[in-house]
């Protein structure tokens, strides 16, 4: 990872990302994609599937196949400054991304043997919902957090308002990378992710390694959705600084950040350290295990 000084003067652009999730053998498991290593931003680095906000996403033909209404969907988004329509185009945002990025489609009903046929022919996204008269399932797609790129971010050349979902992968449809951006998927617990992380296996991005460390928290699918349904979407604005030549990410909660009420369990800084980001406490920090 190469850290980056540079200041992006540009508003953040709509994103949306979504945490994976099924119960494997020894409890939940995320969904993780490896970026291809010619990307411009963190390639080669493992992350949730997930893209920016396209115009057509906010299509009324699109809004109208969704499973829940415009207004119910922005109130469970938590962010009042936007409209019905914009927030639930982030919804149609983020199940478009999980279908592209790793052909999962989060719908009413499991896509036929036709639909496969008419997606690897070329048909557009909308056109083959329409077709197909399938509705984008809204019932287990929540809203879990909402990250904003600083102005100085680190590693990205561009700034993001991405807000992350929790969604539970359809049982009867298979997960897999797409082989154009991504060149792996890896279905993992968080836990070990985290571990691997830290053995230097994988490679992951402070949003990644945070969410990691939070899902840690959770047994099963049906626990962390029920985190998801009885809490609002947590504020992420991290504040990047410099200390003693090394760079330093310091999250809601941290003395040094602006805002004193924690957003995130687990540690609120991590150091840019070993060609990596750690938290002080190392590993043990991010798994919340005690000293």
């Amino acid at each position: 990872m190469q850290i980056s000084s540079e200041i992006i003067t540009t508003p953040p652009i709509d994103a949306a990302t979504v945490l994976l999730l099924r119960d494997g053998m020894e409890g939940l498991e995320v969904l993780l994609l490896k970026r291809h290593s010619a990307s411009t931003d963190l390639g080669g680095a493992f992350v949730f599937p997930g893209g920016k906000l396209d115009a057509g996403d906010a299509a009324p033909g699109l809004l109208a196949q969704l499973s829940h209404s415009a207004k119910d969907l922005h109130a469970q988004l938590a962010e009042p400054e936007l409209t019905h329509e914009h927030a639930a185009s982030l919804f149609v945002a983020v199940m478009r991304e999980c279908f592209e990025e790793c052909g999962l489609l989060l719908s009413t009903a499991n896509p036929s043997a036709q639909f496969q046929q008419d997606h690897q022919a070329g048909m557009a996204w909308p056109e083959l919902l329409w077709q197909h008269r399938l509705n984008l399932n809204c019932q287990n797609v929540l809203p879990w957090s909402r990250w904003i790129t600083p102005r100085m971010p680190s590693l990205m050349s561009k700034r993001f308002d991405t807000r992350f979902f929790l969604a539970q992968a359809p049982t009867e449809q298979t997960a897999a990378h797409d082989n154009h951006e991504t060149t792996e998927s890896l279905w993992i617990a968080p836990r070990q992710a985290l571990i691997r992380y830290w053995h230097g296996e994988i490679v992951l991005a402070p949003p990644q390694i945070m969410s990691l460390s939070h899902l840690n928290l959770f047994e099963n699918v049906q626990a962390a959705m029920q985190h998801a349904r009885q809490n609002a979407p947590a504020l992420i604005q991290p504040e990047p600084f410099d200390q003693d030549g090394m760079r330093v990410i310091c999250y809601p909660g941290d003395p040094r950040h602006s805002n004193s009420s924690r957003a995130l369990p687990g540690p609120t800084r991590l150091h840019f350290r070993n060609k990596r980001f750690e938290p002080d406490g190392g590993l043990a920090a991010l798994l919340h295990n005690p000293p």
